[in-house]
């Protein structure tokens, strides 16, 4: 059946031939090297004691901490999410193109994607009342399931709905900079002497959070689901010219777009009103949905020219290999981060929240990152798959007939 069909059954779920044969590199490397945006991001949340400006960089860092704080509003904040957001809607078709190929019908996916999307909510929650306020898994968690039913819609429904709900988070955007100017830029919950007292506030922001951001990505997350009916990172031999123009294109887009914003969080526009800045900061989430976008693909074009993609030949070298199980082990990397922040950065443990700038935590980051995507190629090694996959993966498929004969799909939802 044509995939612009109205399927009623999965067997007319708009999907290709079936799953590939071999695990693909591009989904594992894009999330291996999203993790290192993810870090970056969040490692100057856990800084405390600063007045801080639209994206949370201090005021007060000297010359390197505003390069830095630049450079991240421009290529790291925003564009991390609607990465992740795309590949998760991308792993959400894979894993229902593998359930169907081992004969499940629909209602039996769809049972293992809620599932699977409350049991995310449910370790979202743990990650917020043990570690950090700013977790995602929650925010995935709800997108699947409220979205599960995309995995059925026409691609004209999906590119619509896309188009549609960018314009709401046009509007959800003004919001966050209209309160910073107004009321300045709240404090977050990561500088309490106490770790017990930290709890509730972390909660209570986690509570608000996590809904407020997945309302900004559910257009890539949509995206991404059309872009795994297509096989664009399964197969990006045969899509080259669509991912570089997406790459080339997206990524450029968020640059330009980035930059009014990171120029005011850098600190070196400075006269700036909120008639400017609001706009500066509507384009720049805009725009993020662009470069994460645009990573993606980058990343099936770098699987391509290693020779890994069908119909090329050779192997990836050892910092790809690295990195893509890294990747495959994303969940586990994901909260070994929070682990590691929590004990460098926090008053009660290694205190380094209240001495770094800027600079120092993109630094601590990138040092947790190397540490993660280490350990996940030991992992490999030894053959081991990370212990928040194996979890996830036995709840989620607990009450799956097929899970007992060994039917089950990685746990990152490839």
């Amino acid at each position: 059946m044509s995939s612009h069909s109205g399927p009623t059954d999965l067997a007319a779920l708009p999907r290709t031939s079936g799953p590939p044969a071999v695990r693909s590199l591009a989904p594992d490397l894009a999330r291996g090297a999203m993790l290192l945006l993810i870090a970056l991001a969040h490692a100057h949340m856990y800084l405390y004691g600063h007045q801080t400006l639209f994206r949370g960089y201090r005021t007060d860092g000297d010359t390197l901490d505003r390069v830095v704080a630049g450079l991240q509003v421009l290529l790291v904040d925003g564009r991390a999410l609607p990465m992740f957001a795309a590949l998760f809607g991308y792993g959400m078709v894979r894993l229902a193109d593998r359930r169907a190929a081992s004969g499940a019908d629909w209602p039996e996916v769809r049972g293992l994607l809620r599932r699977r999307s409350r049991w995310l909510i449910a370790f979202g929650f743990v990650h917020a009342l043990l570690l950090f306020f700013g977790d995602i898994l929650a925010t995935y968690g709800l997108l699947g399931l409220v979205l599960v039913g995309m995995l059925r819609a026409r691609d004209r429904t999906l590119l619509r709905v896309a188009g549609l709900w960018t314009l709401v988070f046009v509007a959800v955007s003004v919001v966050p900079p209209l309160g910073i100017i107004e009321n300045g830029s709240t404090p977050l919950p990561t500088g309490y002497d106490s770790p017990l007292a930290a709890i509730g506030p972390r909660v209570g922001t986690w509570a608000v959070l996590a809904p407020m951001l997945a309302l900004d990505v559910v257009t890539p997350m949509v995206l991404g689901i059309w872009a795994a009916r297509r096989r664009l990172l399964d197969e990006p031999g045969r899509h080259r010219r669509l991912l570089a123009r997406v790459a080339l294109g997206g990524i450029g887009l968020a640059v330009l777009g980035g930059t009014p914003l990171a120029l005011i969080d850098a600190r070196i526009w400075t006269g700036w009103s909120a008639a400017s800045a609001v706009p500066a900061y509507v384009l720049h989430s805009l725009t993020g949905i662009g470069a994460g976008l645009g990573y993606a693909a980058l990343a099936g074009l770098v699987a391509h020219r290693l020779g890994t993609a069908p119909g090329r030949r050779g192997t990836p070298g050892p910092v790809v290999t690295a990195l893509a199980a890294c990747g495959q082990r994303s969940l586990t990397c994901y909260l070994l981060q929070s682990v590691a922040f929590v004990a460098l950065f926090s008053p009660w443990a290694g205190g380094l929240g209240g001495r770094l700038g800027d600079a120092g935590a993109s630094a601590v980051a990138l040092g947790v990152w190397l540490g993660t995507v280490l350990l996940a190629e030991l992992m490999r090694r030894a053959g081991r798959r990370g212990p928040a996959e194996v979890l996830l993966r036995r709840l989620s498929y607990r009450h799956t007939p097929l899970a007992a004969a060994g039917q089950t799909g990685p746990a990152t939802g490839r």
